[in-house]
Order: C-alpha cells, then structure tokens, then sequence
C-alpha cells in the first residue's frame, strides 16, 4: 500500500511540474509574449522577437500579406526598416506557427 501511495504521490509531482511547462499560445488579444501580431513585420536572419514556422493545417495565426493599414490581427505588412515586430522563419521549435490566407486573417 504505501508503495502505491508513493507512487502517486511521485506521478502527481511529475505532473505538475510538466503543467507548470506548458508552452505559451497566441493570446485572445492577438499577442504573443506582450507582442501584438499585427503591424509592419521585417523578416531577420539573427535576434527576432518571433521565431514562426509556417504550416499548412493548425496555425496558431492565420496571416495575410497587406500592402497598407496593417492594423488589425494577423493583417501583415513586411518592411525593411522600422518594423513593430521582426520574425525569423524556422522549420522547428517556433514560437508560433502561422498559415498565408487571402481572406479573414487573425485567430482561427
């Protein structure tokens, strides 16, 4: 008996711990990690705010490409200098994981 109960106890030890490391999600007020995801984007090599991978299925954020007035959720203009926020593209390991539409960008 008492090893059962320590075996318990050890799982729910163990449990909480793997809760307490849940990875961070997009936020109902479209920001990740204080940053709001929407605005004018630069894509970098080094020192991103961001690291996004970019998925056919199951974004995090459905994205779409504007040319001007990038001002509500997931509406992206890219820009050389004085972004709002700078992305690196990756294939693993991404901070958010985003989908290119044509049409209804922002939370899915």
């Amino acid at each position: 008996m008492r090893f059962v109960a320590r075996m318990l106890a050890a799982l729910l030890v163990l449990g909480l711990a793997a809760g307490g490391a849940q990875a961070q999600t997009v936020g109902k007020d479209c920001t990740f990690k204080g940053r709001k995801l929407w605005g004018k984007v630069m894509v970098v090599t080094s020192f991103p705010d961001l690291k996004i991978m970019v998925v056919n299925s199951f974004p995090d954020l459905k994205v779409m490409n504007v040319n001007a007035f990038p001002d509500s959720c997931g509406k992206w203009q890219t820009v050389t200098s004085f972004p709002d926020l700078k992305v690196q593209f990756v294939n693993s390991f991404p901070d958010v994981k985003i989908m290119y539409v044509n049409s209804f960008p922002g939370l899915p």
